[in-house]
């Protein structure tokens, strides 16, 4: 049973080394430890290397992945879930490097997607975790997007909604889906891969929320992603995330899609009193969107 359930922790870094060992940590402390833990390290500049070697020695699921340059989010978790696959994981554990799962977490999940197909003959594409922020309220970047009969299994025992997409912090996939549906786009960089991916995998059969599984997201502040909070200093994800959510309205909802995404950004940031100067990078992305055909990258 223990090599059918074959998990492998895929963990993205970058120049955050400090927080990592906080993640090693948490891992170290789980109930369902994973046989393979892989730290994508996206070419960081801080003491990562030398950290991640030295606890390499006290734990030898650790695999190491050094990319030679950064390739965002997106590059880093299409590389660790390749690589995973590749070793002969059954299931890929996928989270970022602030983020800190309670000790039951991955094996709450397990149970969930184990227990959800044996009791509904479904077999959900994957199944996610309730993200808190570090005071304890839900972590709002992190909130999965419910189906429209999302309580349709839902019981006072296991509270299970269906989802079709949700953020990879603390998101366990099974083998077939990733054989089916492939690996996130890596051309993505950032924002957007996991949504994209997810409703991707969702296309077989829904995820489900499993909010008895548990992660702390160790982030500055607790905002999720809305065009009206564009600034300078954030200006940079939010274009690679207009580009990349026009790229997927354009290829899954055509024209129509595109207009109500673009109508929505305007909106949002119209409320939020977004300068012109910022407004105008942003619809400059969404029209790059329209031309971005990124590859979707399939598995052997």
């Amino acid at each position: 049973m223990a090599l059918l359930n074959k998990i492998a922790a895929v963990i993205v870094t970058f120049n955050r080394s400090a927080k990592l060992m906080k993640v090693l940590d948490a891992l170290q402390r789980q109930t369902l430890a994973p046989e393979i833990i892989l730290v994508v390290d996206n070419a960081s500049t801080d003491d990562t290397t030398e950290l991640v070697e030295a606890r390499a020695k006290e734990m030898p699921s650790i695999r190491y992945l050094r990319l030679p340059k950064n390739v965002g989010g997106a590059g880093g978790f299409h590389e660790g879930i390749k690589a995973a696959y590749e070793q002969g994981a059954n299931y890929f554990w996928i989270s970022d490097d602030d983020a800190y799962p309670e000790p039951d977490a991955i094996r709450k999940l397990l149970e969930a997607l184990h227990e959800f197909e044996g009791s509904y003959q479904w077999r959900p594409s994957f199944a996610c975790s309730r993200v808190e922020w570090i005071d304890g309220s839900l972590c709002e970047m992190n909130t999965p997007r419910a189906v429209w009969d999302w309580a349709r299994f839902l019981r006072p025992e296991k509270p299970w909604a269906l989802v079709d997409s949700c953020s990879f912090v603390s998101v366990l996939i099974p083998r077939w889906a990733v054989q089916e549906h492939g690996l996130p786009i890596a051309d993505y960089f950032i924002w957007f891969d996991d949504a994209e991916y997810t409703r991707r995998l969702s296309k077989s059969y829904p995820g489900i929320f499993c909010p008895e599984s548990r992660v702390i997201h160790d982030t500055p502040d607790n905002r999720g992603v809305n065009f009206g909070l564009v600034d300078e200093k954030s200006l940079w994800k939010f274009k690679y995330g207009a580009r990349n959510e026009t790229s997927f309205r354009r290829r899954e909802q055509g024209l129509p899609g595109v207009l109500a995404y673009a109508y929505g950004v305007h909106r949002q940031m119209k409320r939020g009193d977004v300068s012109w100067k910022l407004r105008g990078q942003i619809f400059r992305a969404i029209l790059r969107g329209m031309a971005f055909r990124p590859r979707i990258a399939l598995v052997k």
